[in-house]
């Protein structure tokens, strides 16, 4: 699985790294860090995506699944 998110819809809510701390995290602005980037998941932490990608409600985040 890998996770992208778009620099230009994420907005900063913070739900993703609320929700999923484990995957995704804040930068020193409050907006996910990483954006821009494609990063792949580890394996046990797929749901996490997940969950942070649905808890952003910009619908920031990109998921494919491999």
């Amino acid at each position: 699985m890998r996770i992208f998110v778009h620099s230009e819809q994420c907005v900063g809510h913070g739900r993703c790294y609320t929700v999923s701390p484990a995957v995704f995290q804040p930068d020193d602005e409050g907006f996910c860090a990483g954006q821009g980037l494609v990063r792949d998941i580890s394996a046990g932490q797929e749901d996490h995506a997940r969950a942070g990608a649905q808890a952003c409600p910009a619908g920031a985040i990109a998921i494919t699944e491999d």
